[in-house]
Protein backbone atom coordinates (compact mmCIF):
# COMPACT_ATOMS: atom_id res chain seq x y z
CA UNK A 1 0.00 0.00 0.00
CA UNK A 2 1.29 3.38 -1.41
CA UNK A 3 1.88 5.61 1.48
CA UNK A 4 0.43 9.12 0.46
CA UNK A 5 1.86 11.87 2.51
CA UNK A 6 0.51 15.05 2.63
CA UNK A 7 3.69 16.93 1.27
CA UNK A 8 2.70 14.60 -1.93
CA UNK A 9 -0.71 16.64 -2.18
CA UNK A 10 0.93 20.08 -1.85
CA UNK A 11 3.21 19.35 -4.70
CA UNK A 12 0.85 17.11 -6.70
CA UNK A 13 0.90 18.09 -10.45
CA UNK A 14 -2.92 18.62 -11.06
CA UNK A 15 -2.69 18.46 -14.56
CA UNK A 16 -2.46 14.74 -14.69
CA UNK A 17 -4.15 11.92 -12.26
CA UNK A 18 -3.65 12.32 -8.38
CA UNK A 19 -3.94 9.65 -5.98
CA UNK A 20 -5.18 11.03 -2.52
CA UNK A 21 -5.14 7.34 -1.02
CA UNK A 22 -5.09 3.69 -1.54
CA UNK A 23 -6.46 3.54 -5.07
CA UNK A 24 -8.47 6.82 -4.42
CA UNK A 25 -7.64 9.58 -6.96
CA UNK A 26 -8.55 12.98 -7.63
CA UNK A 27 -9.43 13.16 -11.41
CA UNK A 28 -10.84 16.78 -11.38
CA UNK A 29 -9.57 19.57 -13.30
CA UNK A 30 -8.64 23.44 -12.47
CA UNK A 31 -10.86 26.18 -13.58
CA UNK A 32 -8.88 29.37 -13.96
CA UNK A 33 -10.36 32.43 -12.44
CA UNK A 34 -12.74 30.48 -10.62
CA UNK A 35 -13.66 30.32 -6.53
CA UNK A 36 -15.71 27.72 -7.12
CA UNK A 37 -13.72 24.78 -7.79
CA UNK A 38 -15.46 21.55 -8.68
CA UNK A 39 -13.68 18.19 -7.57
CA UNK A 40 -14.55 14.45 -9.31
CA UNK A 41 -12.80 11.40 -7.69
CA UNK A 42 -12.18 7.80 -8.85
CA UNK A 43 -12.57 4.90 -6.16
CA UNK A 44 -10.43 2.04 -8.55
CA UNK A 45 -11.47 -1.27 -8.29
CA UNK A 46 -10.42 -2.56 -11.92
CA UNK A 47 -13.96 -2.94 -13.55
CA UNK A 48 -15.85 -2.52 -10.62
CA UNK A 49 -14.32 0.97 -10.16
CA UNK A 50 -16.52 4.23 -8.68
CA UNK A 51 -16.54 7.31 -10.51
CA UNK A 52 -17.99 10.18 -7.70
CA UNK A 53 -19.67 13.43 -8.81
CA UNK A 54 -18.73 13.17 -12.44
CA UNK A 55 -18.87 16.84 -13.30
CA UNK A 56 -19.68 19.24 -15.37
CA UNK A 57 -19.51 19.81 -19.57
CA UNK A 58 -16.70 22.43 -18.73
CA UNK A 59 -14.38 20.12 -17.04
CA UNK A 60 -15.14 16.03 -18.02
CA UNK A 61 -12.69 16.24 -21.35
CA UNK A 62 -10.32 16.73 -18.89
CA UNK A 63 -11.65 15.03 -16.04
CA UNK A 64 -12.02 11.62 -18.45
CA UNK A 65 -8.16 12.11 -19.71
CA UNK A 66 -7.51 11.28 -16.17
CA UNK A 67 -9.34 8.22 -16.16
CA UNK A 68 -7.94 7.29 -18.80
CA UNK A 69 -4.07 7.70 -17.13
CA UNK A 70 -5.14 5.10 -14.51
CA UNK A 71 -8.06 3.08 -16.00
CA UNK A 72 -9.95 2.60 -19.14
CA UNK A 73 -13.24 4.76 -18.84
CA UNK A 74 -15.63 1.35 -19.47
CA UNK A 75 -13.74 0.10 -16.24
CA UNK A 76 -16.14 2.50 -14.04
CA UNK A 77 -19.47 0.49 -13.35
CA UNK A 78 -21.32 2.63 -10.79
CA UNK A 79 -21.41 6.88 -11.08
CA UNK A 80 -22.68 8.28 -7.67
CA UNK A 81 -24.09 11.88 -8.01
CA UNK A 82 -24.21 13.39 -4.45
CA UNK A 83 -26.79 15.59 -5.57
CA UNK A 84 -28.36 16.78 -8.79
CA UNK A 85 -27.14 20.31 -9.64
CA UNK A 86 -24.95 21.08 -13.09
CA UNK A 87 -21.56 21.24 -11.87
CA UNK A 88 -21.67 17.38 -11.22
CA UNK A 89 -24.17 15.98 -13.27
CA UNK A 90 -24.37 18.10 -16.41
CA UNK A 91 -21.51 15.72 -18.16
CA UNK A 92 -23.89 12.77 -17.21
CA UNK A 93 -25.72 12.50 -21.20
CA UNK A 94 -22.19 12.76 -22.77
CA UNK A 95 -20.96 9.81 -20.27
CA UNK A 96 -24.31 7.91 -21.15
CA UNK A 97 -23.15 8.06 -24.80
CA UNK A 98 -20.00 6.80 -24.47
CA UNK A 99 -20.01 4.06 -21.73
CA UNK A 100 -20.21 0.25 -23.31
CA UNK A 101 -21.41 -1.42 -20.75
CA UNK A 102 -24.85 -2.75 -20.10
CA UNK A 103 -24.43 -2.86 -16.09
CA UNK A 104 -23.47 0.50 -15.29
CA UNK A 105 -25.36 1.96 -13.16
CA UNK A 106 -26.25 5.46 -11.46
CA UNK A 107 -25.57 5.65 -7.91
CA UNK A 108 -28.08 8.16 -5.84
CA UNK A 109 -30.57 9.38 -3.78
CA UNK A 110 -34.20 8.74 -4.74
CA UNK A 111 -34.80 12.73 -4.26
CA UNK A 112 -31.67 13.51 -6.50
CA UNK A 113 -33.27 10.65 -9.05
CA UNK A 114 -36.84 12.64 -9.18
CA UNK A 115 -34.69 15.65 -10.73
CA UNK A 116 -31.83 13.72 -12.68
CA UNK A 117 -34.34 11.51 -14.49
CA UNK A 118 -34.88 14.63 -16.80
CA UNK A 119 -31.93 14.43 -18.71
CA UNK A 120 -33.69 11.51 -19.92
CA UNK A 121 -30.71 9.23 -19.22
CA UNK A 122 -30.28 5.48 -20.83
CA UNK A 123 -28.41 5.06 -17.35
CA UNK A 124 -30.49 3.11 -15.12
CA UNK A 125 -30.47 4.05 -11.03
CA UNK A 126 -29.26 2.01 -7.94
CA UNK A 127 -30.61 3.80 -5.13
CA UNK A 128 -28.86 4.07 -2.09
CA UNK A 129 -31.95 4.38 0.14
CA UNK A 130 -33.14 0.85 -1.38
CA UNK A 131 -29.76 -0.81 -0.94
CA UNK A 132 -29.20 -0.88 2.67
CA UNK A 133 -27.28 2.49 2.01
CA UNK A 134 -24.37 0.70 1.30
CA UNK A 135 -22.72 -0.25 -2.33
CA UNK A 136 -20.79 -3.81 -1.90
CA UNK A 137 -17.63 -4.01 -3.80
CA UNK A 138 -15.12 -6.84 -3.94
CA UNK A 139 -13.49 -6.07 -0.81
CA UNK A 140 -15.47 -3.08 1.06
CA UNK A 141 -18.97 -2.16 1.30
CA UNK A 142 -19.18 1.27 0.29
CA UNK A 143 -21.38 3.44 2.55
CA UNK A 144 -23.54 6.01 2.06
CA UNK A 145 -24.49 8.93 4.77
CA UNK A 146 -27.86 10.51 4.60
CA UNK A 147 -27.24 14.86 5.30
CA UNK A 148 -30.61 15.54 3.98
CA UNK A 149 -31.41 19.69 3.11
CA UNK A 150 -27.90 19.80 3.55
CA UNK A 151 -27.88 21.52 0.69
CA UNK A 152 -31.04 19.70 -0.52
CA UNK A 153 -33.88 17.18 0.86
CA UNK A 154 -32.35 14.06 -0.42
CA UNK A 155 -28.08 14.87 0.18
CA UNK A 156 -25.89 12.54 0.42
CA UNK A 157 -21.94 11.89 1.29
CA UNK A 158 -19.87 8.82 0.96
CA UNK A 159 -17.37 7.07 2.74
CA UNK A 160 -14.95 4.42 1.71
CA UNK A 161 -14.03 2.21 5.23
CA UNK A 162 -11.16 0.87 3.51
CA UNK A 163 -9.40 4.53 2.73
CA UNK A 164 -11.27 6.06 5.50
CA UNK A 165 -11.83 9.08 2.67
CA UNK A 166 -14.92 10.59 3.29
CA UNK A 167 -16.31 11.96 0.10
CA UNK A 168 -18.14 14.84 1.50
CA UNK A 169 -19.95 16.74 -1.53
CA UNK A 170 -20.80 19.97 -0.19
CA UNK A 171 -20.41 20.03 2.92
CA UNK A 172 -16.54 21.15 3.78
CA UNK A 173 -16.60 22.76 0.52
CA UNK A 174 -14.99 26.26 0.38
CA UNK A 175 -14.38 29.58 -2.00
CA UNK A 176 -10.83 29.46 -2.56
CA UNK A 177 -9.48 32.38 -4.46
CA UNK A 178 -6.59 30.56 -5.15
CA UNK A 179 -6.60 26.72 -6.55
CA UNK A 180 -5.16 24.43 -3.47
CA UNK A 181 -5.84 20.92 -3.50
CA UNK A 182 -5.12 20.07 -0.32
CA UNK A 183 -5.77 22.98 2.66
CA UNK A 184 -2.44 24.02 4.14
CA UNK A 185 -3.95 24.75 7.41
CA UNK A 186 -6.27 25.88 9.71
CA UNK A 187 -6.89 29.06 7.97
CA UNK A 188 -8.96 26.99 5.44
CA UNK A 189 -11.61 27.34 7.60
CA UNK A 190 -12.26 31.12 6.17
CA UNK A 191 -12.86 29.57 3.02
CA UNK A 192 -15.45 26.80 4.14
CA UNK A 193 -17.18 30.15 6.54
CA UNK A 194 -18.54 32.00 3.37
CA UNK A 195 -19.65 29.23 1.13
CA UNK A 196 -21.68 27.24 4.07
CA UNK A 197 -22.74 30.11 5.39
CA UNK A 198 -24.63 31.54 2.12
CA UNK A 199 -25.16 27.75 0.76
CA UNK A 200 -26.28 25.46 4.03
CA UNK A 201 -30.03 26.72 5.39
CA UNK A 202 -29.62 26.20 8.76
CA UNK A 203 -27.21 25.63 11.77
CA UNK A 204 -29.27 22.55 12.73
CA UNK A 205 -29.24 21.27 9.29
CA UNK A 206 -25.88 21.32 9.25
CA UNK A 207 -24.82 20.06 12.99
CA UNK A 208 -27.69 17.03 11.58
CA UNK A 209 -25.42 16.46 8.78
CA UNK A 210 -22.05 16.41 10.89
CA UNK A 211 -23.34 13.92 13.75
CA UNK A 212 -24.29 12.16 11.03
CA UNK A 213 -21.12 12.14 9.63
CA UNK A 214 -18.73 12.00 12.64
CA UNK A 215 -19.74 8.39 13.14
CA UNK A 216 -17.70 7.28 11.01
CA UNK A 217 -13.73 6.50 11.41
CA UNK A 218 -12.53 9.74 8.70
CA UNK A 219 -8.71 9.95 7.62
CA UNK A 220 -9.43 12.66 4.91
CA UNK A 221 -12.32 14.59 3.50
CA UNK A 222 -12.86 14.86 0.18
CA UNK A 223 -15.11 17.39 -0.99
CA UNK A 224 -16.57 18.61 -4.18
CA UNK A 225 -15.62 22.19 -3.77
CA UNK A 226 -12.90 23.69 -2.21
CA UNK A 227 -9.57 21.85 -0.78
CA UNK A 228 -8.74 18.28 0.20
CA UNK A 229 -8.69 18.16 4.33
CA UNK A 230 -5.74 15.90 5.56
CA UNK A 231 -6.25 13.96 8.30
CA UNK A 232 -4.62 16.38 11.29
CA UNK A 233 -7.71 19.09 9.90
CA UNK A 234 -10.44 16.68 9.89
CA UNK A 235 -11.65 17.19 13.85
CA UNK A 236 -11.08 20.65 13.63
CA UNK A 237 -13.20 21.74 10.74
CA UNK A 238 -15.79 19.69 11.61
CA UNK A 239 -15.99 22.04 14.82
CA UNK A 240 -15.36 24.90 13.78
CA UNK A 241 -18.28 23.80 10.92
CA UNK A 242 -20.71 23.43 13.94
CA UNK A 243 -20.45 27.15 15.44
CA UNK A 244 -21.82 28.54 12.25
CA UNK A 245 -24.92 30.20 12.16
CA UNK A 246 -25.65 29.52 8.01
CA UNK A 247 -28.19 31.30 5.93
CA UNK A 248 -27.62 34.71 8.03
CA UNK A 249 -26.67 36.20 4.78
CA UNK A 250 -29.58 34.62 2.41
CA UNK A 251 -31.66 37.04 4.07
CA UNK A 252 -29.62 40.34 4.35
CA UNK A 253 -31.00 43.56 1.80
CA UNK A 254 -29.47 46.75 2.00
CA UNK A 255 -29.58 48.45 5.32
CA UNK A 256 -31.81 45.53 7.13
CA UNK A 257 -31.61 46.18 10.83
CA UNK A 258 -29.39 43.18 12.16
CA UNK A 259 -32.15 42.74 15.38
CA UNK A 260 -34.98 42.03 12.49
CA UNK A 261 -32.35 39.98 10.59
CA UNK A 262 -31.58 37.87 13.72
CA UNK A 263 -34.87 37.72 14.41
CA UNK A 264 -35.91 36.59 10.47
CA UNK A 265 -32.95 34.12 10.99
CA UNK A 266 -34.38 32.57 14.32
CA UNK A 267 -37.95 32.67 12.48
CA UNK A 268 -35.98 30.64 9.61
CA UNK A 269 -34.23 28.20 12.23
CA UNK A 270 -37.48 27.41 13.85
CA UNK A 271 -39.06 26.36 10.59
CA UNK A 272 -36.68 23.96 9.57
CA UNK A 273 -36.79 22.59 12.98
CA UNK A 274 -40.50 21.94 12.99
CA UNK A 275 -39.75 20.18 9.36
CA UNK A 276 -37.14 17.67 10.75
CA UNK A 277 -38.89 17.57 14.62
CA UNK A 278 -43.03 16.96 13.63
CA UNK A 279 -44.06 14.33 11.32
CA UNK A 280 -48.35 15.18 11.62
CA UNK A 281 -49.04 17.62 9.54
CA UNK A 282 -51.44 19.30 12.10
CA UNK A 283 -48.32 19.58 14.40
CA UNK A 284 -46.13 20.95 11.60
CA UNK A 285 -49.04 23.99 10.69
CA UNK A 286 -49.62 24.48 13.79
CA UNK A 287 -45.41 25.55 14.94
CA UNK A 288 -45.51 27.28 11.70
CA UNK A 289 -48.33 29.19 12.90
CA UNK A 290 -46.93 30.20 15.88
CA UNK A 291 -44.02 30.95 13.81
CA UNK A 292 -45.60 33.15 11.60
CA UNK A 293 -47.03 35.25 14.18
CA UNK A 294 -43.65 36.25 15.16
CA UNK A 295 -43.75 38.54 12.00
CA UNK A 296 -47.32 38.53 10.47
CA UNK A 297 -50.85 39.40 12.77
CA UNK A 298 -51.85 35.89 11.47
CA UNK A 299 -54.80 34.47 12.39
CA UNK A 300 -54.77 30.89 10.59
CA UNK A 301 -52.97 29.38 7.82
CA UNK A 302 -54.61 26.48 5.12
CA UNK A 303 -53.15 25.43 1.90
CA UNK A 304 -54.04 24.10 -1.46
CA UNK A 305 -51.48 21.59 -3.36
CA UNK A 306 -51.83 19.98 -6.55
CA UNK A 307 -52.76 16.71 -6.83
CA UNK A 308 -54.22 16.43 -10.59
CA UNK A 309 -55.50 18.37 -12.88
CA UNK A 310 -58.94 18.44 -11.28
CA UNK A 311 -58.29 18.00 -7.52
CA UNK A 312 -55.89 19.32 -5.05
CA UNK A 313 -55.42 18.96 -1.41
CA UNK A 314 -57.00 20.90 1.37
CA UNK A 315 -55.31 21.27 4.49
CA UNK A 316 -56.92 24.11 7.06
CA UNK A 317 -57.58 24.21 10.46
CA UNK A 318 -61.34 23.50 9.88
CA UNK A 319 -60.08 19.80 9.22
CA UNK A 320 -57.80 19.80 11.84
CA UNK A 321 -55.49 19.24 8.62
CA UNK A 322 -56.28 15.71 7.95
CA UNK A 323 -55.98 16.87 4.15
CA UNK A 324 -59.38 16.66 1.94
CA UNK A 325 -59.37 16.13 -1.70
CA UNK A 326 -61.25 18.82 -2.96
CA UNK A 327 -61.72 20.82 -6.60
CA UNK A 328 -59.47 23.51 -6.71
CA UNK A 329 -61.23 26.56 -5.80
CA UNK A 330 -61.22 29.04 -9.16
CA UNK A 331 -58.84 31.92 -6.87
CA UNK A 332 -56.35 28.59 -6.41
CA UNK A 333 -56.76 27.39 -9.63
CA UNK A 334 -55.58 30.41 -11.09
CA UNK A 335 -52.61 30.63 -9.35
CA UNK A 336 -51.50 26.60 -9.66
CA UNK A 337 -48.93 25.83 -12.65
CA UNK A 338 -48.28 29.46 -13.06
CA UNK A 339 -44.13 30.56 -12.81
CA UNK A 340 -42.89 33.24 -11.39
CA UNK A 341 -43.01 35.62 -14.40
CA UNK A 342 -46.86 34.64 -14.64
CA UNK A 343 -47.15 35.27 -11.21
CA UNK A 344 -45.93 38.63 -11.28
CA UNK A 345 -47.88 39.55 -14.19
CA UNK A 346 -51.26 38.04 -12.26
CA UNK A 347 -50.18 40.28 -9.22
CA UNK A 348 -51.37 43.45 -9.45
CA UNK A 349 -49.48 44.89 -6.33
CA UNK A 350 -46.35 44.07 -8.18
CA UNK A 351 -44.35 42.29 -5.66
CA UNK A 352 -43.69 38.80 -7.17
CA UNK A 353 -43.56 36.60 -3.50
CA UNK A 354 -46.96 37.12 -2.72
CA UNK A 355 -50.20 38.96 -3.21
CA UNK A 356 -52.52 41.00 -0.28
CA UNK A 357 -56.00 40.99 -0.49
CA UNK A 358 -59.76 41.14 1.04
CA UNK A 359 -61.59 37.69 0.99
CA UNK A 360 -65.25 37.27 0.68
CA UNK A 361 -65.98 38.35 4.69
CA UNK A 362 -63.74 41.12 4.13
CA UNK A 363 -60.86 39.24 6.34
CA UNK A 364 -57.26 40.08 5.17
CA UNK A 365 -55.25 37.50 3.54
CA UNK A 366 -52.28 36.73 2.29
CA UNK A 367 -51.72 34.14 -0.76
CA UNK A 368 -48.30 32.90 -0.79
CA UNK A 369 -47.93 30.77 -4.52
CA UNK A 370 -44.67 27.85 -3.03
CA UNK A 371 -43.10 27.30 -6.60
CA UNK A 372 -41.55 23.41 -6.90
CA UNK A 373 -38.45 23.50 -7.54
CA UNK A 374 -38.02 20.73 -10.18
CA UNK A 375 -40.90 22.17 -12.19
CA UNK A 376 -40.68 26.20 -11.64
CA UNK A 377 -44.14 26.34 -11.48
CA UNK A 378 -46.57 26.77 -8.66
CA UNK A 379 -47.98 23.31 -7.08
CA UNK A 380 -49.10 24.71 -4.30
CA UNK A 381 -50.69 27.63 -2.12
CA UNK A 382 -50.45 29.16 1.03
CA UNK A 383 -52.75 31.49 2.54
CA UNK A 384 -52.41 33.69 5.27
CA UNK A 385 -55.75 34.44 6.88
CA UNK A 386 -54.85 37.88 8.81
CA UNK A 387 -56.05 40.30 11.81
CA UNK A 388 -55.55 43.60 9.87
CA UNK A 389 -53.92 44.53 6.81
CA UNK A 390 -50.59 44.83 6.27
CA UNK A 391 -48.52 47.42 4.29
CA UNK A 392 -46.51 45.40 1.11
CA UNK A 393 -42.57 46.87 1.88
CA UNK A 394 -39.09 44.95 1.58
CA UNK A 395 -39.03 44.15 5.04
CA UNK A 396 -42.30 41.50 4.60
CA UNK A 397 -40.77 40.66 1.05
CA UNK A 398 -38.01 39.03 3.24
CA UNK A 399 -40.27 37.55 5.60
CA UNK A 400 -42.15 35.74 2.57
CA UNK A 401 -39.16 34.92 0.70
CA UNK A 402 -37.43 33.50 3.70
CA UNK A 403 -40.53 31.34 3.96
CA UNK A 404 -41.03 30.62 0.94
CA UNK A 405 -38.95 27.15 0.79
CA UNK A 406 -39.58 25.56 4.14
CA UNK A 407 -43.35 26.11 3.39
CA UNK A 408 -42.79 24.34 -0.14
CA UNK A 409 -40.92 21.66 1.64
CA UNK A 410 -43.40 20.79 4.08
CA UNK A 411 -46.35 21.16 2.01
CA UNK A 412 -44.63 18.56 -0.34
CA UNK A 413 -43.43 16.04 1.72
CA UNK A 414 -47.16 16.21 2.91
CA UNK A 415 -48.58 15.85 -0.58
CA UNK A 416 -46.24 13.20 -0.35
CA UNK A 417 -47.71 11.37 2.56
CA UNK A 418 -50.88 11.51 1.37
CA UNK A 419 -50.57 10.48 -2.10
CA UNK A 420 -49.05 6.88 -0.57
CA UNK A 421 -51.68 7.13 1.73
CA UNK A 422 -54.08 7.47 -0.71
CA UNK A 423 -52.72 5.06 -2.79
CA UNK A 424 -52.56 2.64 -0.07
CA UNK A 425 -56.06 3.02 0.79
CA UNK A 426 -57.28 2.42 -2.90
CA UNK A 427 -55.02 -1.12 -2.66
CA UNK A 428 -56.65 -2.15 0.30
CA UNK A 429 -60.53 -0.90 -1.03
CA UNK A 430 -59.75 -3.09 -4.36
CA UNK A 431 -58.77 -5.74 -2.36
CA UNK A 432 -62.18 -5.79 -0.07
CA UNK A 433 -64.54 -4.89 -3.03
CA UNK A 434 -66.65 -7.14 -5.13
CA UNK A 435 -65.11 -4.78 -8.57
CA UNK A 436 -68.36 -5.69 -10.20
CA UNK A 437 -71.21 -4.22 -7.67
CA UNK A 438 -68.78 -2.36 -5.35
CA UNK A 439 -70.20 -4.49 -2.44
CA UNK A 440 -67.96 -6.30 0.38
CA UNK A 441 -66.21 -9.74 -0.91
CA UNK A 442 -66.62 -12.54 1.48
CA UNK A 443 -63.07 -12.69 2.78
CA UNK A 444 -63.73 -9.47 4.48
CA UNK A 445 -67.32 -10.80 5.31
CA UNK A 446 -65.46 -13.00 7.71
CA UNK A 447 -62.94 -10.74 9.17
CA UNK A 448 -65.30 -7.90 10.02
CA UNK A 449 -68.57 -10.11 10.81
CA UNK A 450 -66.82 -12.02 13.26
CA UNK A 451 -65.76 -8.90 15.43
CA UNK A 452 -69.24 -7.85 15.62
CA UNK A 453 -70.07 -11.18 16.86
CA UNK A 454 -67.29 -10.92 19.80
CA UNK A 455 -68.92 -7.62 20.31
CA UNK A 456 -72.39 -9.01 20.86
CA UNK A 457 -71.16 -12.23 22.63
CA UNK A 458 -69.56 -9.09 25.60
CA UNK A 459 -72.82 -7.12 25.17
CA UNK A 460 -75.75 -9.29 24.22
CA UNK A 461 -77.88 -6.33 24.13
CA UNK A 462 -76.93 -5.75 20.81
CA UNK A 463 -78.70 -6.91 17.98
CA UNK A 464 -77.16 -8.62 14.97
CA UNK A 465 -78.77 -9.99 12.22
CA UNK A 466 -78.59 -10.98 8.33
CA UNK A 467 -80.35 -11.00 5.00
CA UNK A 468 -79.64 -13.38 2.56
CA UNK A 469 -80.96 -12.10 -1.04
CA UNK A 470 -81.11 -14.00 -4.32
CA UNK A 471 -82.08 -12.64 -7.66
CA UNK A 472 -85.12 -14.57 -8.91
CA UNK A 473 -84.63 -16.45 -12.32
CA UNK A 474 -81.12 -14.85 -13.22
CA UNK A 475 -80.09 -17.76 -15.30
CA UNK A 476 -82.73 -17.09 -17.62
CA UNK A 477 -81.65 -13.32 -17.69
CA UNK A 478 -78.34 -14.60 -18.70
CA UNK A 479 -80.02 -17.01 -21.03
CA UNK A 480 -82.33 -14.78 -22.73
CA UNK A 481 -80.66 -11.12 -22.75
CA UNK A 482 -76.40 -12.14 -22.28
CA UNK A 483 -73.81 -12.00 -19.50
CA UNK A 484 -73.39 -8.59 -19.84
CA UNK A 485 -77.12 -7.49 -19.22
CA UNK A 486 -76.76 -9.78 -16.06
CA UNK A 487 -73.62 -7.88 -14.92
CA UNK A 488 -76.00 -5.23 -15.29
CA UNK A 489 -78.49 -6.29 -13.25
CA UNK A 490 -76.39 -7.17 -10.63
CA UNK A 491 -74.56 -3.84 -10.84
CA UNK A 492 -78.48 -1.99 -10.61
CA UNK A 493 -79.26 -4.52 -7.21
CA UNK A 494 -76.01 -3.47 -5.92
CA UNK A 495 -77.21 0.33 -6.28
CA UNK A 496 -80.05 -0.64 -4.11
CA UNK A 497 -78.08 -2.07 -1.76
CA UNK A 498 -75.85 0.10 -1.01
CA UNK A 499 -78.58 3.09 -0.68
CA UNK A 500 -80.77 1.17 1.59
CA UNK A 501 -77.54 -0.11 3.82
CA UNK A 502 -76.36 2.63 6.89
CA UNK A 503 -73.16 3.58 7.16
CA UNK A 504 -72.73 0.57 9.78
CA UNK A 505 -74.26 -2.29 7.66
CA UNK A 506 -72.13 -4.13 6.14
CA UNK A 507 -73.31 -6.05 2.08
CA UNK A 508 -71.75 -8.52 0.53
CA UNK A 509 -71.44 -10.18 -2.45
CA UNK A 510 -71.39 -13.97 -1.73
CA UNK A 511 -70.91 -15.06 -5.33
CA UNK A 512 -73.11 -15.28 -8.67
CA UNK A 513 -76.64 -13.39 -7.91
CA UNK A 514 -76.29 -14.14 -4.26
CA UNK A 515 -75.61 -11.38 -1.41
CA UNK A 516 -75.89 -10.68 2.13
CA UNK A 517 -76.35 -7.38 4.41
CA UNK A 518 -75.27 -7.88 8.14
CA UNK A 519 -77.17 -4.92 10.30
CA UNK A 520 -76.41 -4.41 13.71
CA UNK A 521 -77.80 -2.06 16.82
CA UNK A 522 -81.99 -0.80 16.68
CA UNK A 523 -83.02 -1.79 13.01
CA UNK A 524 -82.54 -5.41 13.91
CA UNK A 525 -86.15 -5.03 15.73
CA UNK A 526 -87.23 -3.55 12.54
CA UNK A 527 -85.74 -6.40 10.32
CA UNK A 528 -88.41 -7.64 8.63
CA UNK A 529 -90.01 -4.44 7.58
CA UNK A 530 -86.59 -3.45 6.24
CA UNK A 531 -86.33 -6.37 4.45
CA UNK A 532 -89.44 -6.10 2.84
CA UNK A 533 -89.01 -2.31 1.79
CA UNK A 534 -85.40 -3.66 0.14
CA UNK A 535 -87.80 -6.41 -1.63
CA UNK A 536 -89.92 -3.54 -3.17
CA UNK A 537 -86.98 -1.09 -4.01
CA UNK A 538 -85.66 -3.94 -6.00
CA UNK A 539 -88.27 -4.71 -7.81
CA UNK A 540 -89.18 -1.18 -8.37
CA UNK A 541 -86.38 -0.84 -10.55
CA UNK A 542 -86.54 0.12 -14.85
CA UNK A 543 -84.51 -1.26 -17.38
CA UNK A 544 -82.90 -0.01 -20.40
CA UNK A 545 -83.76 -1.99 -23.92
CA UNK A 546 -83.42 -4.45 -24.15
CA UNK A 547 -85.03 -5.46 -20.70
CA UNK A 548 -88.01 -2.14 -20.86
CA UNK A 549 -90.68 -5.12 -19.76
CA UNK A 550 -88.49 -6.88 -17.47
CA UNK A 551 -89.48 -6.90 -13.57
CA UNK A 552 -86.28 -8.16 -11.12
CA UNK A 553 -86.89 -9.38 -8.19
CA UNK A 554 -85.46 -11.18 -4.84
CA UNK A 555 -86.10 -13.49 -2.69
CA UNK A 556 -84.68 -12.73 0.86
CA UNK A 557 -84.10 -15.03 3.90
CA UNK A 558 -83.32 -13.30 7.27
CA UNK A 559 -82.30 -15.03 10.27
CA UNK A 560 -81.30 -12.72 13.64
CA UNK A 561 -78.64 -14.03 15.94
CA UNK A 562 -78.53 -16.47 18.54
CA UNK A 563 -76.52 -15.83 21.53
CA UNK A 564 -72.68 -17.92 21.12
CA UNK A 565 -74.08 -18.51 17.16
CA UNK A 566 -71.19 -18.92 15.02
CA UNK A 567 -71.05 -17.41 11.61
CA UNK A 568 -72.00 -20.59 9.40
CA UNK A 569 -75.14 -21.62 11.74
CA UNK A 570 -76.05 -18.19 11.15
CA UNK A 571 -75.62 -18.13 7.40
CA UNK A 572 -77.66 -21.61 6.99
CA UNK A 573 -80.70 -19.91 9.16
CA UNK A 574 -80.59 -17.14 6.38
CA UNK A 575 -79.85 -19.36 3.63
CA UNK A 576 -82.95 -22.37 4.95
CA UNK A 577 -85.62 -19.24 5.08
CA UNK A 578 -84.02 -17.38 1.66
CA UNK A 579 -84.64 -20.91 0.38
CA UNK A 580 -88.55 -21.11 1.99
CA UNK A 581 -89.28 -17.78 0.12
CA UNK A 582 -87.99 -19.45 -3.58
CA UNK A 583 -89.84 -22.55 -2.86
CA UNK A 584 -93.19 -20.08 -1.61
CA UNK A 585 -93.39 -18.31 -4.60
CA UNK A 586 -90.34 -16.23 -4.73
CA UNK A 587 -90.19 -12.17 -4.37
CA UNK A 588 -90.71 -12.07 -0.82
CA UNK A 589 -89.01 -12.29 2.69
CA UNK A 590 -89.11 -15.53 5.13
CA UNK A 591 -87.47 -15.00 8.50
CA UNK A 592 -85.91 -18.31 9.97
CA UNK A 593 -86.98 -19.75 12.64
CA UNK A 594 -84.61 -19.59 16.13
CA UNK A 595 -82.35 -22.62 15.32
CA UNK A 596 -81.49 -24.44 12.09
CA UNK A 597 -83.84 -27.19 11.54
Amino acid sequence: MPCITFDDLQHADTRHAVQVADRVWWVGHEQENDIFQCHVYLIERGDQSVLLDPGSMLTFRHTLRKIEEIIPFNHIRYFVCHHQDPDITSALPLIDQIIGRDDAVLVTHWRTKMLIKHYGLRLPFWLVEEHDWKLPLEDRNVEFVFTPYAHFPGAICTFDPVSQVLFSSDIFGGLTPEFALVAQDERYFEAMRPFHEHYMPSRDILGYALRAIERHPIRMIAPQHGSIIPEHLVSSMINKLKTLDCGLYLIARGDTDIQKLSQLNQTLRDITQTMLVYRDFRDIAGSLLDITRRVLPAVSLEFYARLDERRVLHLAPESRYRGIEVESPAAVTRILDLDRKQWGELNTIGVVEFMLAQDGDETPTLTLPLFSPDKGTAQAVTIVKLVEPVIANEELRQIIEQMSVPLQVAVEREVIYRQLDMERQRIYERSIRDPLTGLFTRIYMQEVVQRLFDIQDRSPGNGLAVLMLDIDHFKHINDSYGHNQGDVVLRRVAVEILDTARGSDIPVRLGGEEFAIFVAGDVVSQITPFSERLRAQIASIRFDAPMLARTVTVSIGVAVRQPLETLLDLIQRADAALYEAKNNGRNRVCRAAAELI
